[in-house]
């Protein structure tokens, strides 16, 4: 019998939300989406990561939903976000998708401190420059992401030249091999390209059935955007208070590009060092990840306009949890 797409009993198992959406993007293509937690609580908007869904977020959202309210969607071709032909894969798309996310899922004038991982990171540089992107985020996180260079820094392959390492991250990224069951095998080779050493059971299996659901088309194409990616001007236009958290031990987003974002926002609320964690920090640390977005809605939503003012733009610090 074939396991379902995602964790069906405990910490990682999606909540039941308290309303779906279908949300119509730029292009139309179509977008699920779920709302979680009370209506008028503080907004939190979640963008996942490459191969991942809504599912992804499913213990973050645990620790949020009783005071916020949590949007999470599916990025196009992931979960129940329908695919799309091959020229509607980019990060224009990705910047639309948010945008659409944003305008369809709050309240006229809402604002939200948006959240992002991975893909889901880049997602939100791609927005940077959108007046929509600005006139409804109150803050944003960027957890375990880079603006550029994937291919030549991520360690999956340690080569130790950055043009060896630069082809087998894209023979990686763009591959259309079928990932097969979520076996003993697949979940090893998961949890070394993608995970801390001390990732748990129950953790590795959540992100497995999460990443193995991903349609290979859709991993693919999404694959080669991210070979490509350059945003690095895209974050030095990022004008909102922007914190970073990344794992120490992350082999597809090595720690060097936390640093490289928290040296290039113009606003940024410190840089969060996760020891020992690797790539996927929602659910190897969701206390952490819930922890930073809860501290970035009490300073930029939850506060008052006065005291906002009074924050010092481009305060930096390091930070680090266990």
């Amino acid at each position: 019998m074939k396991r379902p797409a995602h964790a069906t009993r405990g910490r990682y198992a999606p909540p039941v939300p308290r309303r779906a959406l279908e949300v119509t993007s730029a292009d139309g293509s179509r977008l699920y989406a779920e709302v979680h937690g009370p209506e008028g609580a503080p907004a939190v908007v979640l963008s996942h990561g490459w191969t991942c869904s809504t599912a992804f977020w499913a213990p973050v959202v645990r620790e949020l939903a009783d005071t916020h309210k949590v949007v999470v969607y599916d990025q196009r071709g992931h979960g129940r976000s329908p695919a799309v032909p091959p020229a509607g894969y980019s990060t224009r798309a990705l910047a639309d998708d948010l945008v659409a996310v944003l305008e369809q899922s709050l309240a006229p004038g809402e604002r939200a401190v948006v959240g992002g991982h991975s893909m889901g990171g880049m997602t939100i540089m791609a927005a940077a420059e959108r007046p929509e992107l600005r006139a409804r985020t109150a803050a944003a996180l960027l957890c375990s992401t880079g603006c550029a260079d994937l291919a030549a820094e991520s360690r999956v392959f340690p080569l130790p030249s950055p043009g060896g390492r630069r082809l087998a991250h894209r023979l990686l990224l763009g591959s259309r091999a079928p990932l097969g069951p979520v076996s003993p095998v697949a979940k090893w080779a998961l949890r070394y390209a993608t995970m801390g050493g001390g990732s748990s059971a129950e953790q590795i299996e959540a992100c497995a059935r999460i990443v193995h659901a991903c349609p290979i088309d859709v991993r693919a194409r999404w694959g080669m955007v991210l070979y490509h990616l350059q945003l690095t001007r895209s974050v030095s236009r990022l004008e909102v208070p922007t914190a970073v958290l990344a794992g120490t031990e992350d082999r597809l987003t090595p720690f060097v590009h936390a640093r490289r974002l928290a040296s290039v926002l113009p606003q940024c609320e410190g840089l969060t060092e996760l020891p020992g964690l690797g790539h996927m920090t929602p659910v190897e640390a969701p206390d952490a990840v819930a922890g930073r977005l809860r501290e970035l809605v009490r300073d930029h939503l939850a506060a008052t306009p006065s005291s906002r003012d009074e924050r010092p733009a481009g305060r930096q610090k390091k930070e680090k949890a266990a």
